[in-house]
């Protein structure tokens, strides 16, 4: 059955520097959902890794779940339900066919409190930064996702990426396809490479896919001392930015109306224009 149509929603993104402890980070969780604005159409976006980071090696494997299964995930889904919002947990350790490796799911619950969607991250951060840490190999404890997803929020069509995911503009390209409205980049950007192409690759990615980006970030100094750069990000489909939330632990909040991207697209069909376009599939 396809969802009944709203056009008035209200995006939120929540920021803030998560501990390695979940009972600390949903505390902060709830402190925050109850400061958000009302709206009967509500998407609530966490950053990445929101209950769980910045612990000792192999300590988000040992909080894993099975997907839509366990306490933590029963804690979200009670939130979504009591808020009455769909709350989009931005990633979470969830059992993988690999039991030395988790899957970073991102997990999209509904104000029922029933789980819509989710997705496990595709790209994984396995690179050499100039910072504290130096050295970031993610792929040594997670398995890499094999699907795309695009979730319908009563027709609003969100596409569902993961912090690295954004440097590969391919993955952004199949979701404008399937019809993206929303696109949700929950992310813990480290301080050197968001000073460097956080606000360009996000606002890049609005304009080319003609969506709106909603982009929460972790900041701060965490417990095993990396850097997360803040600034989360909600972005409309011409690349304007609507909020920044700084570098201070907060949430940023828009009203958007989904008929905005008609008025883009007709001004500017980069669709139609496109010659490079090709028939995507799932």
């Amino acid at each position: 059955m396809t969802s009944r149509m709203v056009t008035d929603w209200q995006l939120s993104a929540l920021q803030w520097c998560s501990t390695p402890e979940p009972a600390e980070n949903l505390a902060r969780l709830r402190a925050l959902l109850a400061l958000l604005p009302r709206h009967p159409h509500h998407l609530v976006v966490l950053p990445e890794c929101a209950l769980i980071f910045g612990g000792p090696e192999g300590w988000q494997q040992g909080f894993s779940e099975p997907l839509g299964q366990g306490p933590w995930q029963r804690e979200l889904s009670a939130l979504a339900c009591e808020f009455q919002l769909y709350l989009l947990l931005g990633s979470f350790p969830t059992l993988s066919t690999d039991p030395a490796r988790f899957s970073a799911s991102s997990l999209l619950f509904a104000p029922d409190g029933s789980l819509l969607a989710d997705y496990q991250k595709l790209h994984l951060f396995d690179v050499e930064v100039a910072d504290s840490t130096g050295s970031y190999r993610e792929s040594d404890s997670t398995m890499a996702g094999e699907k795309v997803t695009l979730a319908d929020c009563q027709g609003l069509k969100l596409g569902l990426t993961i912090c690295y995911d954004v440097r590969f503009p391919g993955l952004m390209q199949q979701l404008a396809a399937q019809g993206m409205q929303v696109l949700a980049v929950p992310s813990a950007f480290t301080r050197v490479t968001g000073a460097a192409h956080w606000h360009s690759l996000l606002r890049a990615r609005a304009i080319e896919t003609q969506c709106f980006v909603v982009a929460p970030n972790q900041t701060g100094v965490h417990a095993n001392g990396r850097e997360t750069f803040g600034h989360s990000l909600i972005i409309d489909p011409y690349g304007r930015v609507l909020a920044d939330a700084g570098v201070e632990p907060g949430w940023i909040s828009s009203r958007i109306d989904l008929n905005e991207l008609t008025a883009v697209r007709q001004a500017m069909p980069l669709w139609q224009h496109n010659r490079f376009n090709c028939e995507l599939t799932p």
